[in-house]
């Protein structure tokens, strides 16, 4: 293997079946008749963001909470075609706030990077493993590796893998078009239980986020800052040459991966949930990336959200602090997938 290419095994304490899986509600909360105050927040998010909403979030929120989770390109069609009412909406790229969604306001709270998790039970994903860094593509070129990835058409990781190997095409002195060698349609799995499929052995590896790779304990492959879409340094001159055309019509362009949230329906509830959410240590602790401006905002943000996240220190929340004082009275959360 090559020094320093991998990235070993880390534990965040997951609980199998934490979150339970029902179909039934719609995430449309149950909002009073004035429809100010909600006895239930719910919300709509990126499938990435499911297994840190479930079990980092759960423990942080005093009001009862509901999360449903997809790829953000569903979400953001869910919303705009009636079909869903979240109180709160978090999507893995801002790009979607632009259109369909339009909200008048956003916070981007978080990031991520491109890694390949593998899988080191098999003989493929021992051959990546030694591949490393700087020659993962070359046994994906080559046929032996069975690849899982996301539909670029239901999700911001789907169209940033075609960033990623369409710039990785254009890094390496050795490599050509590895879009059109590496892909093929049956690689393609939903968000919410891509890392599942090394359980059932159909993929030797995943191009993937790297906290969903660390939420499953399985090793990956760090990727080059130059396409793992995750240093702000390349977005505007070298991630933004990528580009991916949605069915909409909508045209993504490569970019830093950003991870945004608004509140939809006001209420102190909402406000309160969407405070831990967005500044929550428990991102980093399920592997996504903060950064010093976390959370920043873009458009006309509601006083109140101001001041509940400024209180909260940034990315510095209450999840900080004690744990009798969130914990007092703890809220069910029901991912639907």
């Amino acid at each position: 293997m090559n020094d320093g290419s991998l990235t070993t095994r880390r534990r965040f304490f997951l609980t199998t079946g934490t979150a339970a899986v029902t179909g039934f509600s719609g995430c449309t909360g149950e909002r009073s008749r004035d429809r100010t105050q909600s006895t239930t927040v719910a919300i709509l998010a990126a499938g990435s963001l499911q297994n840190a909403l479930a079990n980092g979030l759960k423990p942080a929120v005093d009001v009862p909470v509901e999360i449903e989770a997809h790829g953000s390109a569903t979400v953001a069609r869910m919303i705009d075609e009636g079909q869903r009412d979240p109180d709160i909406v978090s999507v893995a790229d801002v790009a979607l706030f632009e259109e369909p969604l339009s909200p008048s306001w956003h916070s981007v709270f978080t990031s991520n990077s491109i890694v390949i998790a593998y899988n080191p039970d098999t003989d493929n994903g021992v051959r990546l493993a030694d591949a490393g860094t700087e020659s993962w593509y070359e046994p994906m070129v080559n046929g032996n590796v069975n690849i899982g990835r996301t539909d670029p058409d239901q999700d911001p990781l789907g169209y940033r893998t075609l960033f990623m190997l369409e710039l990785a095409s254009r890094y390496y002195d050795d490599a050509s078009s590895l879009r059109e060698q590496i892909l093929q349609r049956d690689q393609i799995y939903p968000e919410t239980s891509l890392i599942s499929q090394f359980e059932t052995g159909s993929i030797d590896a995943a191009i993937t986020y790297r906290n969903m790779a660390l939420e499953r304990d399985y090793e990956y492959i760090e990727l080059p800052d130059q396409i793992n879409l995750s240093k702000p340094q390349y977005a505007e001159d070298w991630y933004s040459t990528a580009s991916y055309t949605l069915p909409s019509g909508q045209e993504i362009q490569g970019g830093l991966i950003s991870y945004g949230s608004t509140i939809r329906h006001m209420s102190d509830a909402a406000v309160s949930v969407f405070d831990i959410h967005t500044t929550g240590s428990y991102l980093k602790e399920h592997g996504f990336l903060l950064r010093d401006q976390f959370p920043a905002y873009t458009g006309d943000v509601p006083q109140s959200v101001r001041q509940a996240t400024d209180q909260s220190g940034g990315t510095q929340s209450r999840l900080g602090e004690s744990h009798k004082e969130l914990s007092s009275t703890v809220s069910d959360i029901t991912v639907l997938i």
